[in-house]
């Protein structure tokens, strides 16, 4: 591992972990792909020569200080942003705009209050035109699959913190797009809910196969839900590190944030950001 702008080999933390459904991400022609994508803002470069490439069903975790340009790559991703230089591309096509093979959930829940559960999960089905017996089939689905069966009536003032970013989640899922972007979207709740959380990702993950985008500040986030960790540390000069994440399967399992090949992983991530 190196910090380049394209490291050739990727530092491997860990032990090699048994098959799991994203084995084959690598072998598999990319969901999204960044070719030297390089964004400038009032003529100042914001980052420059960015390359990676995510596979089907895998999960990489943007790892970074704030003002580092993880969310700027996610604004991309998401269609929000163009690249100034390079080209973004998702399922082999050019990134032009907003689309719904990708779906934001954001550091806010942003449901609409005078919502139920079930309403504010199936919008992007209301907004489609699909009927409401349709709509409130997906919303228990997807209420189920994020673990909220039984509130599919409640509205969002009714919930916790942690029970609301779930909403967001099923809401995006409802879509069923190809790339799930994640906008530190633990970042203000508890521990025990955040880790609750990450598990959860893991677990819609497996059942879906969606290819995830995960940005966080958080060393131990991008440790227990990444594939690979792409380490943010100077876009400006295209310099950054990747890491792959070797952890013991199945996964998510509480006790990899005890086991060595994590805590070697995050020691050698947060020696790498100090210095």
């Amino acid at each position: 591992m190196t910090a380049a702008a394209r490291p050739s080999k990727p530092a491997v933390v860990g032990e090699a972990a048994p098959p799991s459904p994203k084995a084959g991400a690598e072998r598999a022609p990319p969901v999204l792909k960044f070719e030297q994508v390089g964004f400038s803002y009032d003529g100042r470069a914001i980052m420059r020569d960015v390359s990676f490439s995510v596979g089907p069903g895998e999960i990489l975790a943007l790892l970074g200080p704030s003002g580092c340009g993880k969310t700027t790559i996610l604004n991309m991703v998401a269609g929000f942003l163009r690249p100034t230089e390079g080209v973004a591309v998702v399922d082999g096509r050019e990134i032009v705009g907003p689309g719904p093979d990708r779906g934001v959930v954001f550091q806010a829940a942003a449901l609409f209050d005078w919502m139920t559960v079930a309403e504010n999960i199936a919008f992007s089905l209301r907004c489609a035109g699909a009927g409401k017996a349709r709509r409130r089939e997906v919303a228990e689905e997807m209420a189920a699959l994020v673990g909220l069966s039984g509130f599919e009536d409640a509205f969002p003032y009714q919930l916790s913190g942690g029970m609301r970013q779930r909403v967001g989640l099923a809401r995006v899922l409802a879509a069923g797009p190809k790339v799930m972007l994640m906008d530190e979207p633990f970042s203000a709740l508890d521990v025990q809910t955040r880790e609750t959380l990450q598990e959860e990702v893991l677990r819609i993950r497996d059942r879906t196969g969606c290819t995830i985008l995960f940005v966080t500040h958080s060393i131990d986030e991008a440790a227990f839900l990444g594939d690979r960790i792409f380490l943010l540390n100077d876009l400006q000069s295209g310099a950054y590190d990747v890491y792959d994440v070797a952890l013991p399967a199945p996964r998510p399992n509480p006790e990899n944030r005890l086991h060595p090949s994590f805590l070697r992983l995050r020691e050698t991530i947060y020696r790498r950001m100090r210095h």
